[in-house]
């Protein structure tokens, strides 16, 4: 009889043990404490944990509104004649004439003027960058 071993167990000591990424679902192999397979989908699972999922948005906003009914109540028009601004309603009294919509908003409660949301706040709410005005 030999003494030779019949199977080697060391032919697969380089190959690493294979992991699913939780992200994309791929399996790559583990090589120390990764959790992912790429730097990518580390960013988006680290993106994914620390949104502000609470933060309500414009659409979030409008989208409750819509629901309430009060949507074109809170909506700010202004006439393109005589440049007069009106809360939930779309047609200009005195000058007869269709106004256009300018955004979400209520009066003031200070002057009583009719102000839209990114007047109040002071940036501009559809924009993707926010400039300080």
């Amino acid at each position: 009889m030999s003494t030779i071993p019949v199977g080697d167990a060391r032919r697969n000591d380089s190959q690493l043990p294979l992991g699913v990424c939780p992200m994309c679902t791929n399996s790559f192999p583990i090589d120390g404490r990764g959790l992912y397979c790429t730097p990518r989908c580390r960013q988006r699972a680290y993106r994914l944990r620390h949104r502000q999922a609470n933060r309500p948005t414009l659409i979030d906003l409008a989208t409750w509104l819509r629901r309430e009914q009060r949507l074109i109540d809170q909506t700010v028009y202004e006439c393109s004649s005589c440049q007069e601004r009106f809360l939930g309603e779309r047609r200009c009294d005195g000058c007869n004439l269709w106004c256009r919509k300018l955004g979400l908003g209520g009066r003031c409660s200070g002057c009583d003027d009719v102000l839209t949301l990114s007047e109040l706040l002071g940036f501009d709410l559809n924009s993707k960058e926010v400039t300080l005005t």
